[in-house]
């Protein structure tokens, strides 16, 4: 990896409207027999960051990463969206996309869109993947969030910072500000219990946003709940964005 993080990688790029607004998608890799597709959810308001992971999966199956409306590069959102609304928006373009049972993924915050997803979606999703959890009590309310965020900052590799600025820039502080709330509002202990499908939870060793013993009890409180944890701190796939492939594939190879 040089300082400024890893290459974004190429990709195939679609658009697919929504109630809530035109939600952008970017592909890597080919769909394979009897292997489900990947689908991430961005992070809070940043997505190229996540890019080189999904080219990871896109080693062994279709990966996609999902922008939610009014963020990176998908279109502005028609109403005002709370974590249930942006999750029925994924839920939509699942249905658009036609991909069959997915493996559906999330990052940091959209860990909480994709739990709740997968509760809407149903049969449409066969595991979930929450990779670094949010929002746990430790980072509650946003005062401590925001020192958590700070404290974690220093065990993240040079460049993350600077790839998200364009992307905060687009969200605005305003629309910042609502994402924050809205996640800090939303208890992701409250979904995943409803999950009836395999649930991988992953976390950085140095993650301050989270700690060990709350993300083991996220994977406890699912029905077929599991937990790993892996080198680095909140933003493990970007230090190191092949590190969640196997796991990942070997969820994704049992939910098949």
């Amino acid at each position: 990896m040089t300082e400024d993080g890893p290459p974004l990688p190429d990709a195939l790029e679609r658009h697919r409207d929504t109630s809530a607004g035109r939600i952008r998608s970017r592909s890597v890799g080919e769909p394979g027999p009897g292997v489900p597709e990947v689908v991430l959810v961005q992070g809070m308001a940043v997505a190229d960051y996540l890019m080189p992971a999904v080219a990871e999966l896109g080693r062994w199956t279709r990966a996609h990463l999902v922008e939610l409306p009014g963020f990176a590069g998908s279109g502005q959102a028609t109403r005002k969206l709370d974590v249930p609304g942006y999750a029925a928006a994924v839920v939509e373009w699942l249905d658009a996309a036609q991909l069959g049972p997915v493996v559906l993924a999330g990052h940091s915050s959209g860990t909480q869109v994709a739990a709740r997803a997968a509760v809407q979606a149903g049969s449409r999703v066969a595991a979930v993947v929450l990779a670094s959890p949010t929002v746990a009590p430790i980072a509650r309310p946003l005062p401590r969030m925001l020192l958590r965020w700070r404290l974690d900052g220093r065990h993240e590799p040079p460049g993350l910072t600077e790839s998200h600025l364009p992307e905060w820039r687009r969200a605005g502080v305003r629309g910042l500000l609502h994402l924050v709330r809205v996640h800090l509002r939303d208890r992701i202990e409250e979904s995943v219990p409803a999950l009836t499908v395999p649930v991988l939870v992953l976390r950085g060793a140095d993650d301050r946003l989270s700690t060990r013993e709350w993300a083991r009890g996220l994977a406890a409180a699912a029905p077929s709940g599991r937990y790993q944890e892996v080198p680095g701190a909140h933003t493990f796939l970007w230090a190191d964005p092949g590190s969640w492939s196997a796991p990942v594939r070997q969820l994704a190879l049992g939910a098949s």
